[in-house]
């Protein structure tokens, strides 16, 4: 039975491949490691099923029946890469794992997989749960080391007091801040941006009666001495606009082709534009 407050431990299946082969491999005669071309590749001791368990930081390899699921031996790994799992050197398809018994006896055997994906994902498995297993550690020792400082009192001691100051906040002396009159003239606008010029309103045109009755006629040329300069300002000046003499009335009479005799009988006016 646990211990109470022990943290319970819980078996997770990391990853697991349908076929494996086991074979049993001579024992090292030098340092540079295991070659499967020693082994007898095509001729396996045993095949079954492999599957990668974890139990805390401890990873199991366990190498199961197909059919039954009889447990046919597990090789515990304490840290990877280790002794309890290693690479041949020639290929990356096979490995070279210790399995133990619950006596403690131990021995090395040589597992391939026919799949070099396969392969690859049991190299990653282990990979990945050591890793968690090193954070993990890390995450301890930081919170043992926190736990291990004294701790900063931050409280406030009987009797103290502390004073805050708030900028643009009404005191006492102050008094409430009074809001800023408006001009008597609106809202206030803000000045024009440097270097900016103010529009100013457009003014319509002035009508054209009002132009005809403030021109006046241009003068009579009294010599041919005038100068260029004077001939280029009378140029510059729009011509007076005659004014049309409205028409008499005509008297109500009888014989109306005896008006017309009289009006044409009668010597026309001079006028003064034929001396211009």
């Amino acid at each position: 039975m646990a211990a109470p407050g022990a943290e319970a431990e819980y078996e997770s299946v990391l990853c697991v491949k349908p076929e494996v082969s086991v074979y049993r491999i001579p024992p090292r005669t030098s340092n540079r490691g295991y070659r499967a071309s020693d082994w007898k590749l095509d001729q396996p001791d045993w095949t079954g099923r492999l599957r990668i368990t974890s139990k805390g930081k401890t990873a199991y390899i366990k190498l199961e029946d197909k059919v039954s699921g009889e447990l046919f031996a597990q090789a515990p790994i304490d840290q990877y890469p280790g002794i309890a799992v290693e690479t041949v050197t020639d290929s990356s398809r096979y490995f070279v794992i210790r399995i133990q018994d619950g006596n403690g006896r131990s021995a090395f055997i040589g597992i391939g997989f026919g799949d070099r994906g396969d392969a690859f994902d049991f190299n990653v498995a282990l990979q990945d749960h050591f890793k968690w297993v090193k954070q993990e550690t890390e995450i301890s020792k930081e919170s043992q080391e926190i736990d291990s400082r004294p701790k900063l009192d931050l409280g406030f001691k009987e009797g103290q007091t502390i004073k805050l100051n708030i900028g643009n906040m009404p005191t006492k002396k102050s008094g409430m801040t009074k809001p800023r009159p408006a001009g008597s003239g609106g809202p206030s606008l803000l000045p024009p941006p440097p270097g900016g010029k103010i529009a100013l309103p457009s003014v319509p045109p002035p009508p054209l009666t009002a132009i005809s009755n403030h021109v006046t006629p241009p003068p009579v040329l009294k010599s041919n001495n005038v100068g260029n300069a004077d001939i280029l300002l009378d140029l510059d000046l729009p011509p007076p606009i005659p004014k049309v003499p409205e028409p008499a009335a005509v008297p109500a009479t009888t014989d109306l082709w005896g008006d017309f005799s009289a009006a044409s009988s009668q010597s026309p006016q001079p006028s003064s534009w034929v001396q211009f």
